[in-house]
C-alpha cells in the first residue's frame, strides 16, 4: 500500500442507537405532556432531521402531523457558510398552528433562526424548537433551543441522519467524524 492510498474513515462513538433511543423516548413524552389535548404538526428541516423527527414522531401520544422544510448552508464542507438559502417549503398552512422545528443539531445558530423568522411569518399558535444535538459553544445567533437530546463538544458529528458530504447518514450511531476521516 502506498502512501497515497485512501484510508477507513476515523469514526468515535459519542452516542450508541441505546442513548439516542433513550433520549428520544424523554423528549416524545416531555412534548405529548406539554401539548396533552392539542395537535401538533412537526416540521423537519431535510435531510439531517429525518430520522430523528421519524422516531420522535412514534413517541409523541398526540395527534401529530408532519412537513419537511429543506435549506442549504453547508454545502459539501464541515463549516456553515453562515448564508442560508430556502430549497424546499412547507406544503401546508402553519397558521394557528401548534409547530414543533425538528433539528438535528443546533450549531451557529444561522439556520435556526432564518427558519423561526420564516416559519412565524405563517402565524402558528406556538413555534417551538426540538433539535436532537445542541451545540451551545458555536453558537453566533442568540437562539436555544425547546427541546434537545443532547449537548456535545465542539467536534463534527455524523450518523443518525448527520452526514459528511452525504456519507455516513445510515449509520445507527452519533459518532465524531475524526480528522483524516474523509
Amino acid at each position: 500500500m502506498t502512501s497515497t492510498a485512501k484510508t477507513a474513515p476515523a469514526l468515535k462513538v459519542l452516542f450508541s442507537r441505546d442513548q439516542i433511543h433513550s433520549r428520544v423516548v424523554e423528549i416524545g413524552a416531555q412534548i405529548t405532556k406539554d401539548y396533552t389535548g392539542e395537535s401538533v404538526v412537526l416540521v423537519g428541516v431535510l435531510k439531517g432531521a429525518c430520522l430523528f423527527l421519524s422516531d420522535l414522531a412514534r413517541n409523541i401520544d398526540l395527534d401529530a402531523s408532519f412537513d419537511f422544510i429543506a435549506v442549504s448552508s453547508y454545502g459539501s464542507g464541515k463549516m456553515s457558510s453562515g448564508e442560508v438559502k430556502l430549497t424546499k417549503d412547507v406544503d401546508t398552512s402553519l397558521q394557528g398552528k401548534n409547530v414543533i422545528v425538528v433539528e438535528d443539531i443546533l450549531d451557529t445558530g444561522f439556520t435556526l433562526t432564518y427558519l423561526m423568522k420564516l416559519l412565524q411569518a405563517a402565524q402558528p399558535k406556538s413555534l417551538k424548537i426540538a433539535t436532537l444535538l445542541d451545540k451551545p459553544s458555536r453558537r453566533i445567533q442568540p437562539i436555544q433551543p425547546d427541546y434537545f437530546g443532547f449537548k456535545i463538544p465542539d467536534e463534527f458529528v455524523v450518523g443518525y441522519g448527520m452526514d459528511f458530504a452525504e456519507k455516513y447518514r445510515n449509520l445507527p450511531d452519533i459518532c465524531i467524524l475524526q480528522e483524516g476521516g474523509h
